[in-house]
């Protein structure tokens, strides 16, 4: 005699325990939550913010490479937009959680690895050069604010 298997409302209704898990946190019912399932979900959500804003920077990043070293002036103005739309994005993001900060130079380091890895082989047979190192200031502020193009010689 085999025994049926019940899926828990987890497995048949993911927004329907959304819901129930939402009420019994807000009655205090706290004896019968799915814990299993709630702990999961917030930690797949902190992973998604982090996961968010790597990804962000590493769109910031590429844009940066590709303003600051292709001499393209029919570009500048859509990789320019980019580099706007995601440091404000980054900048709410950080503002939202600002605890993500601690992370910033792990971030880095992936992101700069990811976008320049992209940059390279889009333009690989054009011709460009980019720099093997981010060849400015890293940190937070600097990221959100400095048009380094307008800086270099």
């Amino acid at each position: 005699m085999t025994q049926a298997i019940t899926k828990s409302l987890y497995d048949r209704d993911y927004y329907a325990w959304i819901e129930t898990t939402v009420n019994k946190l807000r009655t205090g019912d706290f004896d019968h939550l799915d814990m299993e399932n709630l702990i999961e979900e917030l930690e797949s959500l902190g992973r998604s913010e982090k996961k968010e804003l790597r990804n962000r920077l590493r769109v910031l990043l590429g844009h940066l490479l590709k303003r600051l070293y292709i001499e393209r002036q029919e570009c500048f103005d859509g990789w320019e937009n980019t580099i706007r739309t995601q440091r404000t994005d980054i900048e709410v993001e950080l503002e939202d959680m600002p605890s993500l900060r601690r992370f910033w130079d792990e971030f880095f380091d992936v992101a700069w690895r990811l976008a320049l890895k992209d940059v390279r082989s889009e333009y690989a047979k054009k011709g460009y050069q980019f720099p093997d190192t981010w060849q400015f200031p890293r940190d937070i502020t600097t990221m959100l604010n400095v048009d380094f193009w307008e800086t270099q010689s």
